[in-house]
């Protein structure tokens, strides 16, 4: 029995089809994002079959889709009593969603960055061909890159009532400080 428990409102469908639109802006799969974004606005968790007729994709690029999905440790799975279909939830808490997403990217793209900066300015430091400026600019992005994760860990380890007074206090942080 494949009920769907989520009608593709006109608001809803807007909003799931501009997440798929910014998605691909970022590098990520449209179907992908709008499976999320589909999962993150439903109440209820969906088998994959109903994920596909609500947006009218194969379901086996659903199937890829949600497993891409559990990587990025945004959609689990479920079960429901009775019924031995895989169901599928995505965090509901905004705060995660985007905070995962933020640790993903990081791990993915930033960390192994970093450790290329790192090695490549080990590097130069033995190297005598690579010309000084080159070096130096090696050095400012790594030294950049380590300022912007330390803050990055710094606050993702605050609790969220405290980030929350921070990002309130906006350009006023910025008066404190100078």
């Amino acid at each position: 029995m494949n009920t769907i428990p989520l009608t593709m409102t006109p608001t809803i469908r807007r909003c799931v089809l501009h997440w798929g639109e910014m998605a691909g802006r970022w590098g990520i799969s449209r179907s992908v994002a709008q499976i999320h974004a589909v999962l993150f606005l439903s109440p209820d968790p969906l088998i994959a079959d109903d994920i596909a007729g609500l947006l009218g994709i194969a379901r086996s690029n659903v199937s890829v889709s949600l497993k891409e999905l559990q990587t990025w440790d945004l959609v689990s799975i479920t079960h429901v009593l009775g019924d031995r279909r895989d169901y599928f939830q995505a965090r509901k808490d905004i705060w995660d969603v985007l905070t995962t997403i933020m640790d993903q990217r990081k791990r993915r793209e930033i960390d192994p960055t970093l450790q290329l900066l790192r090695d490549c300015a080990a590097d130069a430091k033995r190297d005598q061909e690579t010309p000084e400026q080159i070096k130096e600019r090696l050095a400012t992005m790594l030294e950049f890159l380590e300022e912007m994760t330390g803050w990055y860990d710094q606050i993702r380890s605050m609790p969220r009532p405290t980030l929350l007074k921070l990002m309130r206090m906006g350009t006023r942080v910025a008066k404190a400080v100078s």
